[in-house]
């Protein structure tokens, strides 16, 4: 009997109608069955259930090993029978509820072999209003681990896990709890793991909000199961990770997501059970918890676990009626500045009483900045740029508002100042109107030529910030990702005139985020791909000469500096300037061959120390004539190679008189 790739194990209790469309999403896995094995234990189901897995087994054969074991009480032991029975290289928890995306399984193994990882966390979609988790799926992590990602923020066990690890550190889930089981298999999976892949970019696991709210998964029950398996994580994190920013990265997650679920469901018990629930929980978090912590945590954060550890039950409670007014209203706490700080106006702040400290409420950090562009337009050497930003929840009193520009490689940076200009009402239609930034408003010039501290900005890529400041606060941020509609961001590059030559400037967005830098020296923006000689041909309003066409996307600033350059063999030299270049980006040369001494002449079309060779004459082309002093004279395609090359030669009388005989 071959070893399959998969085991898809499948813990199903009262499960109907799901289970069909559960067994069904494995069955139909891109993988192909002849790599899998399902294996579904039936816990005691009284609603048909076990009939359905019966059926399937028929309707599937050879896929599915179903199981039938009286209830159990929880997920834990038929999770840990369909382990025993696994016989794959890899596992995959799946909850009855829930189903797979078509290539999820296929997608996930790809990624545990190409990158030698032991769990991939294959992207999560909640259905019927239940709410997955989204921090971890910003991006595909080929191979990550469990201290430099956000795998660690989700413990639910619908992960592919190579067996072989499961077996070597002999994990199981624990049957002695009605919650949390997840978390002491997943978390230990994680920490022992060789290497942890993400694979976000297909929706992989569709997780369904049962209509009874019946799901396994979203059990409750009170802080005294909550209080049983919280220290038992603590334990693992203290007997298998060393002290420093791994443990503190883990411990972040426990402290704020289980501390404050905890912390909901002691608000519904009864005073004894309260006391006694918050006294444990401070016992509990105390050896994860130290002052290097702070710094990873919210203000909000800082502040319940400050009440947790001083046993402040009454605080504890006014606190969390605070958080849910907050959360129904949806709205920003307002901040008291002081000091060059922040501090959040919860509960307490600076209440003589209890003293806690300012840093519970210090919210500077995490102070948002918020912005929009209305100008930003290149003329020449100067870039005028305008709009608004403020620092939210700061009212825009002693307010400083600079440009920064940044060079991407060298961090070399120049400040740029800008001009206050009022914009009343800025901030009426967010926060329910209780913030006001009538001073938010910016304008600020940027001379290329001058704004390395009076000298021109060196070559580079020079990425424009905006630094904001108020009350004694400053932030910075990159801008142009948010822009007025007729502000565009599309690339344009401008020739300009220094003191010594001609220089590319290209203002443009970055891509994704959409925000402005300037590019000087071509670094990304080359100049000769933006211009193009089409053709070239006889003049054909009467005047003897060659017209070239072309099409460029440049703004070429100094006049006479885009022209047609001739040489000849004895070094003689002529220039011809082109129009100037039109909106539709169509420019013409206007070559006049009586201007030019006899000869060959070659040349190109040239822009300061860029040039573009001309196209060549066709042999076609009718030869120029005109009369010098009286005389003939004729220009025409010079055929001794394959480059452009005007012969300009004064007209043989005897030739000509002989053509004319001839005739």
């Amino acid at each position: 009997m071959s070893i399959p790739v998969v085991s898809v194990i499948i813990a199903a209790y009262n499960a109907m109608p799901y289970i069909t469309r559960c067994i069904t999403s494995t069955a139909e896995q891109s993988i192909g069955q002849e790599f899998l094995e399902v294996i579904a234990v039936n816990d005691g189901s009284t609603d048909g259930t076990a009939e359905e897995l019966d059926r399937l087994v028929m309707a599937h054969p050879g896929l599915l090993n179903v199981i039938h074991q009286a209830n159990s009480g929880g997920p834990s032991i038929p999770r840990n029978i369909g382990l025993d029975n696994a016989r794959g290289q890899f596992v995959f928890f799946l909850d009855a509820d829930d189903y797979l995306g078509p290539e999820a399984l296929e997608r996930m193994v790809s990624a545990a072999r190409s990158n030698a990882t032991d769990v991939v966390l294959g992207k999560t979609v909640g259905v019927g209003g239940r709410e997955a988790p989204v921090s971890m799926f910003r991006q595909n992590q080929p191979k990550t681990d469990v201290y430099s990602s956000r795998v660690y923020w989700t413990l639910n066990p619908m992960k592919l896990f190579r067996r072989d690890l499961l077996e070597r550190h002999d994990l199981r889930f624990p049957t002695d709890l009605s919650i949390g089981e997840d978390q002491l298999f997943v978390g230990p999976a994680y920490i022992h793991s060789a290497g942890i892949s993400v694979v976000a970019d297909y929706d992989c696991l569709y997780w369904v909000q049962r209509e009874d709210e019946g799901n396994i998964t979203l059990r409750t029950g009170g802080t005294e199961p909550r209080l049983k398996f919280l220290p038992r994580m603590v334990d693992v994190l203290l007997e298998n990770v060393p002290p420093g920013p791994g443990r503190d990265h883990l411990a972040h997650r426990h402290l704020t997501v289980d501390v404050q679920q905890l912390l909901g469901h002691l608000a519904l018990e009864e005073r004894p059970e309260q006391e006694k629930a918050l006294t444990r929980l401070a016992e509990i978090i105390a050896p994860l918890w130290h002052e290097g912590l702070n710094d990873r945590l919210s203000a909000m954060a800082r502040l319940r676990l400050h009440l947790v550890r001083h046993r402040m039950l009454d605080d504890v409670l006014e606190l969390l009626r605070f958080e849910a007014e907050l959360a129904r209203s949806d709205a920003a706490t307002p901040v008291l500045v002081d000091d060059g700080r922040a501090l959040a106006r919860y509960p307490f702040l600076r209440d003589p009483v209890r003293a806690i400290p300012d840093n519970c409420y210090d919210v500077t950090a995490q102070l948002g900045i918020r912005h929009r562009i209305t100008r930003a337009e290149l003329a020449a050497s100067t870039l005028r740029l305008a709009g608004h930003g403020y620092l939210h929840r700061v009212e825009t009193r002693q307010v400083s508002t600079d440009l920064i520009l940044r060079e991407r490689k060298s961090g070399t940076e120049f400040r740029v100042p800008g001009t206050h200009t009022a914009t009343p009402g800025l901030g009426s239609d967010h926060d329910a109107g209780r913030f006001a930034y009538d001073r938010a408003g910016f304008e600020a010039v940027v001379d290329v030529t001058t704004a390395a501290d009076g000298k021109p900005l060196p070559d580079g890529l020079w990425d424009i910030s905006l630094r904001v400041g108020a009350q004694g606060i400053s932030k910075e941020v990159r801008v142009g990702s948010k822009r007025a509609e007729d502000v565009s961001g599309a690339a344009c590059t401008h020739i300009i005139a220094t003191d010594e030559s001609l220089r590319a400037v290209t203002l443009y967005t970055t891509n994704p985020h959409g925000n402005f830098t300037l590019d000087i020296g071509e670094k990304k923006h080359a100049v000769r791909s933006q211009l193009h000689l089409d053709a070239v041909r006889c003049a054909v309003d009467g005047v003897a000469g060659l017209e070239f066409s072309g099409l460029s996307s440049l703004v070429v600033g100094p006049a006479n500096t885009l022209a047609v350059v001739l040489e000849n063999e004895r070094g003689d030299r002529a220039a011809f300037p082109a129009t100037p270049i039109h909106e539709d980006g169509t420019f013409t040369v206007r070559v006049a061959p009586a201007e030019l001494p006899a000869g060959v002449w070659r040349g190109e079309l040239r822009l300061g120390a860029w040039s573009w060779p001309l196209p060549k004459l066709p042999k076609s082309t009718v030869p120029v004539k005109w009369r010098r002093r009286g005389l003939p004279w004729y220009a025409k395609s010079h055929t001794a190679d394959g480059d452009f090359a005007l012969e300009v030669a004064r007209t043989s009388l005897v030739k000509a008189v002989a053509r004319r005989l001839k005739a």
